[in-house]
């Protein structure tokens, strides 16, 4: 009788992750009838449906629950024993799975993995941006081995390490930028734009204004905080962006920046992995990498040029 093997375990793990036979084959580097031989091998070894399969997706069996908790824990157990002989060695080498938030990713990313490879240049960095939530599953479930998030995430299983703190700021159109900047009392009668739900940032903005027991009506959402800016500069309303993101989304936008009153609207930015990943020691020195990178683009934010800050009101 054949046996399970941990291909399977990889195709099977990969396709209830993703709920799609097309979807799981392309993570996988194999064709969509491959994949599905490999299922219906597994499923003959078990003697027993894992899926079941229509047109538009698959569900998994009751068993085939089971099977993927199951699964992911082999496969991360497989992991971490791979990432213990990375440990014993003085350089760190091979692939390196991290996560970060989309609040984050497009204004940090770049200059950490510049400065990752010429610290480790035998790693291989590979990046996933993700809301919140979504990391830190794929954190538990072994498909990443560290993640960029804001603090804290209260999940016992993981290590947090705090980077750097970072203050919010207020976007509003040109026309008013020799306004007084509102505090969270007037902003709570203001057209305030926010990300859709799922993102942290839109917790920690909807708290700062206290709108958490009474979002108004007609609230606009955006996917992004380049959208929202742009929204800002069409005159539509008010937005809170993180000071890192104030370089590259208000330098096509009609907007004016300014700091709101203290205290000021912060998050902590930090690091976090499993408490059993035996890379911790490299992590940790991965992580102050990080932190390198937040607080160079900080002193260059208090250091504006000339060009970039004409439009700011502090």
């Amino acid at each position: 009788m054949s046996q399970i093997t941990l291909k399977h375990l990889k195709y099977f793990e990969a396709l209830a992750h993703h709920g799609h036979f097309g979807r799981a084959a392309d993570v996988c580097s194999i064709s969509q009838p491959a994949l599905s031989v490999q299922m219906k091998e597994l499923e003959q070894i078990l003697g027993a449906p894992l899926v079941e399969r229509s047109t538009r997706k698959i569900r998994l069996t009751r068993l085939g629950e089971e099977f993927a908790i199951r699964a992911r824990e082999v496969l991360r157990s497989v992991d971490e024993l791979s990432d213990l002989a990375r440990a014993s060695r003085n350089e760190l080498s091979g692939p390196f799975r991290i996560g970060i938030i989309p609040t984050i990713a497009p204004y940090l990313l770049p200059a950490f993995v510049k400065r990752l490879s010429k610290h480790h240049p035998d790693l291989d960095p590979h990046p996933r941006e993700a809301v919140t939530q979504r990391l830190i599953d794929d954190l538990l479930d072994g498909r990443l081995d560290a993640a960029i998030v804001a603090l804290p995430v209260s999940e016992a299983s993981l290590t947090e390490v705090a980077l750097f703190d970072e203050d919010f700021v207020l976007v509003r159109p040109l026309a008013d930028a020799d306004k007084p900047v509102p505090s969270s009392d007037k902003l709570r009668e203001m057209r305030l734009l926010l990300l859709e739900e799922g993102h942290c940032f839109r917790d920690q903005a909807i708290s700062y204004c206290n709108l958490s027991s009474s979002l108004p009506r007609d609230l606009m959402e955006a996917s992004s905080l380049s959208t929202l800016v742009q929204m800002v500069g069409a005159g539509i309303g008010v937005t809170l962006i993180p000071e890192m993101a104030v370089p590259i989304e208000t330098r096509s936008a009609a907007v004016s920046v300014a700091r709101l009153p203290k205290p000021q609207p912060s998050r902590t930015i930090g690091m976090v992995w499993r408490n059993t990943n035996p890379l911790a020691d490299h992590l940790t020195g991965i992580a102050e990498l990080f932190r390198d990178v937040g607080t160079s683009q900080a002193k260059s934010l208090q250091n504006p040029d000339p060009d970039r800050a004409r439009h700011h009101d502090h």
